[in-house]
């Protein structure tokens, strides 16, 4: 199905007491908690298979509230939507062609900074987006106070407390889901990319919606533009394939594209990269606060001695070292006694046993071999 059918399929009301299932998106980045989230949600009520023509693996489940059904879909995990890995074309895909009802962001609490960089790209396609703030108890224990509700209003979508691994805050997301899904809510901010960037993004947005193509698509021109900028090759693809003069477009987007590389100095793709990043970094300046000493962590502290720039390569050099005194000095007694030890079990069977070939086989062969492998 194409991005164009995907954007005809029709949404059915849904009523509170509906037994149509909202579908709801799982996304978010590795290691965030989504699938321990989904494993909460869903219980034994999943089913796994593949998506179709690759091996990645797919899993859906249902869950009920109330009187409303949820159909659960766990994307695989992502940092981005830019598909440049298998697993970022299933989501984006996932997201643009098949139109579930509600995006569910899972965002690492104690790593928001860098877990907000996919929310902002759900924001800026026009996606019915909930952010499920994961993990709070941790960034609790690290002393960090997140003020949810402005970190929403700063976002423009809804955010909800969870804590996957206890169900802490699962009832309120279902609530949440089904309130955005029923009201279709998309995100009520946009992402600004600064005054160099903006501007030409807004030309070529004009453009695209001029050609009716983003009608045509059902996705925002404002997301197209930032696509094309990109030289994001499936989006390329695809004008190419649904409108009859997307070479102009595809030209205007290129000359844009080379003015504001010459006018930033810098490539757009990543230029838009590091916007996003000073908007996620403004809105944790205003909604994150450190209210305690951060916990210490013996892993962080070990990381930074051993990757210290100045001494992590002395210091790997003096473990290699310790490594081979140890496998060669320390190594040598139990060697010593691992030899005298099966030599003197070979000398006790060559006494006892006949000289048959199975002597042979069992001091020689099992004996032998054995011992020389433990050696």
């Amino acid at each position: 199905m194409s991005i164009s059918d995907a954007a005809n399929t029709a949404t059915d009301p849904r009523g509170p007491t509906s037994d149509v299932a909202i579908v709801a998106a799982l996304a978010g980045n590795p290691n965030a908690g989504k699938t321990t989230m989904f494993n909460s949600l869903t219980g034994a009520r999943q089913h796994v298979g593949n998506y179709p023509g690759v091996t990645v693996e797919r899993k859906e489940g249902e869950v009920r509230l109330d009187d409303q059904l949820f159909h659960i879909v766990d994307l695989p995990g992502t940092y981005s939507l830019t598909p440049y890995s298998l697993e970022e074309v299933i989501a984006r895909d996932f997201v643009i062609r098949e139109r579930p009802d509600v995006v569910v962001d899972v965002v690492d609490a104690s790593n928001l900074e860098r877990n907000l960089y996919l929310a902002t790209q759900f924001i800026e396609l026009g996606a019915p987006l909930v952010i499920a703030l994961n993990m709070v108890d941790v960034a609790e224990a690290q002393g960090l106070r997140i003020d949810h509700a402005l970190l929403s209003q700063l976002l423009g979508v809804p955010i909800v407390p969870v804590v996957a691994t206890t169900g802490f805050g699962k009832d309120e997301l279902l609530k949440t889901v089904k309130e955005v899904a029923q009201q279709q809510t998309k995100p009520q901010v946009t992402i600004p990319l600064g005054s160099e960037l903006d501007p030409h993004i807004e030309a070529l947005a004009d453009a695209i919606e001029e050609s009716d193509v983003s009608q045509e698509m059902g996705i925002p021109s404002r997301w197209l533009a930032i696509k094309l900028l990109e030289n994001d090759a499936e989006v390329t693809k695809e004008l190419r394939t649904i409108l009859p003069d997307a070479e102009k477009l595809l030209a205007e987007a290129a000359e844009t594209r080379q003015h504001v590389e010459e006018v930033i100095g810098d490539d757009p793709e990543m230029a838009i990269g590091d916007r996003r990043w000073g908007f996620i970094a403004g809105a944790c300046r205003r909604a994150v606060t450190q209210v305690g000493p951060p916990k210490v962590d013996i892993t962080d502290v070990i990381d930074d001695v051993v990757t210290h720039r100045i001494i992590g390569i002395p210091l790997f050099i003096l473990m290699m070292y310790l490594m081979f005194e140890m496998v060669f000095t320390l190594g040598e007694p139990p060697i010593h006694w691992i030899e005298l030890g099966f030599d003197r079990l070979a000398v006790i069977l060559n006494g006892m046993m006949a000289d048959t070939w199975i002597r042979s086989l069992i001091v020689d062969g099992i004996i032998g071999g054995v011992g020389g492998v433990l050696v």
